[in-house]
This record gives C-alpha cells, sequence and structure tokens, in this order.
C-alpha cells in the first residue's frame, strides 16, 4: 500500500512534463552544466526536499572500504629446492611456528650426494691438516669443503645439520626443511608420500601480527593521500573498537577497468583480532576545508564524476559537477561546485536527474 502512494506521488508530479527533443527544455553548456525548464510543474515538497547551501570548516576525510591481508613483506613460500619425496609433515595449516621449526621432512637423493661429498671433503681436509708437506693441497681441500656446505644450504640444509654431519661423520637419509619466520602455516600444498620437483611450493606461512589493508583510491581524490598518513580502520566484527594503520604505498598507475589507484596500509594486529580478507573501512584525514555538507542522497554519481541538482527558478533547475569527498559513509562534503545560498536537492536528487537524462537522449 505505501509502494503504491510513492508510485502515485511520483505520477502525479511527471504527468503533465512532455518529455520531447523538440522542447529544448535542456539546455547544455560547455562546463558540463546542464539546466533543465519543467514548465507548469511543481514538485512534490514531500518528495524532492531541497536545503541552503551553507559553507562551514568541515574535517577532509576519505572513506574507502577494501579487505585486509597478509603482509607481503613478512611472509615466505617455501619450496623444494630438488626432486624428493615428502616422508613426513610437521606443521600443518594454522599451525604456530618460531624461526626453525620443523615444517616438512623429504627423502631426496641430490640431498644425499651434497652430504657424501661434503662428508668426504672434511675428511680430506682433516688428513691434510696432519701433514706439513701436503699444506698447498689443504687450501684445495677447504675450498672443496665450503662449496659442499654451500651446496647443502643450497638444498635447504640449516647450519646445525652441516656440522651434524662433521661431528658424527654420518649422512641422514632425509633432510628436514624449517619455518624462515614466526608465524603460521598458510597453506598446505603437498601431502605425506607426495613426490616434488624442484621449484614445487610447499607450504605458504606468514606472519598474522602484521597485515596490510588494501583499498582503491579514484582519481581525483588520490591527491589528498600521502604516504606516512594514519588512517583509522573499523570492521563489522568489531563495531565499537578502532584499528590504526598507516599508508605505506600508493600505486603509481590507474587501473583503466576501475579508474582508481591502490594504495596499501600497515596494520598492527597485537591482539589478533584481525583476520585476513576481513572487510574493513578505511578513514583518513587529510586536513580542513570549508565545504557545504549534504546527505549522500544528494550527489549522483557517473562513471568517476559526481553531480549534485540546484534549484536556480521556480521551475528551473541545473546539474552541476561537484567535487568533495564522503563523510562517515552518510554524508558528502562539497568543496568545488556549489555556492553559498544556493538551493540544493538533498532527497530526490534520483527521480529528477531521470528527467536530465531523457532529455540528454
Amino acid at each position: 500500500m505505501s509502494l503504491g502512494i510513492v508510485v502515485g506521488r511520483v505520477t502525479n508530479v511527471n504527468r503533465n512534463v512532455k518529455i520531447e527533443a523538440s522542447d529544448k527544455a535542456l539546455k547544455v553548456e560547455s562546463t558540463g552544466v546542464l539546466e533543465l525548464k519543467l514548465p507548469g510543474v511543481k514538485l512534490n515538497p514531500e518528495i524532492y526536499v531541497f536545503q541552503t547551501a551553507e559553507k562551514s570548516a568541515s574535517t577532509c576525510q576519505y572513506q574507502n572500504t577494501r579487505t585486509l591481508a597478509f603482509n607481503a613483506e613478512k611472509s615466505k613460500v617455501l619450496s623444494a629446492r630438488a626432486p624428493g619425496r615428502v616422508e613426513r609433515i610437521y606443521a600443518f595449516d594454522g599451525a604456530q611456528v618460531e624461526i626453525g621449526s620443523p615444517i616438512v621432512e623429504l627423502y631426496s637423493p641430490e640431498f644425499l650426494s651434497a652430504q657424501q661429498e661434503y662428508l668426504l671433503s672434511s675428511k680430506t681436509a682433516q688428513v691434510l691438516e696432519s701433514s706439513k708437506t701436503m699444506s698447498d693441497l689443504l687450501g684445495d681441500a677447504r675450498i672443496t669443503q665450503q662449496a659442499a656446505a654451500n651446496r647443502m644450504r643450497n638444498l635447504g640444509a640449516s647450519d646445525g645439520d652441516i656440522k651434524s654431519i662433521e661431528s658424527t661423520g654420518k649422512t641422514t637419509s632425509n633432510l628436514i626443511m624449517r619455518s624462515p619466520l614466526k608465524g603460521v602455516v598458510v597453506k598446505r600444498n603437498v601431502e605425506p608420500g607426495s613426490a616434488v620437483n624442484a621449484g614445487d611450493v610447499i607450504t605458504t606461512l606468514a606472519d598474522p601480527k602484521h597485515l596490510w589493508f588494501l583499498g582503491n583510491v579514484f582519481e581525483q581524490d588520490f591527491r589528498m593521500i600521502k604516504q606516512g598518513q594514519k588512517m583509522i580502520l573499523t570492521l563489522e566484527a568489531y563495531p565499537d573498537k578502532e584499528f590504526v594503520a598507516y599508508a605505506n604505498y600508493i600505486a603509481p598507475m590507474i587501473d583503466p577497468q576501475t579508474r582508481a589507484l591502490l594504495i596499501r596500509a600497515d596494520v598492527e594486529n597485537m591482539d589478533d583480532l584481525l583476520r585476513p580478507d576481513m572487510y574493513a573501512s578505511g578513514l583518513l584525514t587529510t586536513g580542513t576545508a570549508d565545504a557545504v555538507v549534504v546527505p549522500q542522497s544528494a550527489i549522483m554519481r557517473v562513471r568517476e564524476n559526481r553531480y549534485a541538482i540546484i534549484k536556480v527558478g521556480p521551475e528551473t533547475y541545473r546539474r552541476v559537477p561537484v567535487k568533495g569527498y564522503d563523510l562517515n559513509g552518510k554524508s558528502f562534503a562539497i568543496t568545488e561546485g556549489v555556492e553559498q545560498g544556493w538551493q540544493i536537492l538533498a532527497e530526490g536528487s534520483v527521480l529528477l536527474n531521470d528527467r536530465f537524462a531523457k532529455q540528454e537522449d
């Protein structure tokens, strides 16, 4: 029933207007301003609400809603450095790990060969050390020993593994791959018994204490954002809590499809409340400016441009391009395009904009 009343009102407002190209009711200016005359039409004040533009000092803020992600600078991919077979998995998805914690155990013939080479070169160096007549060969033996040790490191062995082989004089059948950071296992790509080739990803590790907020900034707004600026994040999961982030990256080029730039901010997650892929709303304060604050319903967005409708006469309306920024998701601060004292359409702009669109066609 309520829907019928609203539809009836809208129909009643619009019924006396004849939309024809020959009416020449629409005037297009070179600045992009459209002027529409509706002779004999009185807009319903319950649907079309105007307010007087009043400029006041307003905090310049930019709001952006996007997702959280792991900090890639504090994440690592553990990959096989030689062909082999997975014998055992120590840390499964979600496991907490420390630096040096075992992740997987691999059987690798190449690693076994590297151990034997290191063990042989170590024994040769020990023999030459006891012989004063072969000192010239000792340097070459040490070089060979160091090269064998480096080969083992390249395959994933730790310094502890190398010292253990030298002290015991025995090789180990399997290579234990260890965590290079303190964090969690984000994703595991292998199962026990599976074969891997050199370069295959075994697992992905990340530090959940350090996250990124990834957002988009439209090209007309990115001038307001600088590296190092403080950003306040709010999430639906914690409506009464605020999180602090600092912008650390602004993309050097615009995405041709979205006409936006990627921004990135560092987020500390010491309380473990945040998770990657959570939606977060980032509010960035960039200063103060004289602005006309209107409801979001007063602003029409056409691609990357924003417009508002003003009343310039009893039957004349103008659609003007405006610039500004969003405020708390409910209001919009107009910094350019509207002057003090103008009558700006606060509600019903979508309906009246349809008139402009029909006259444009």
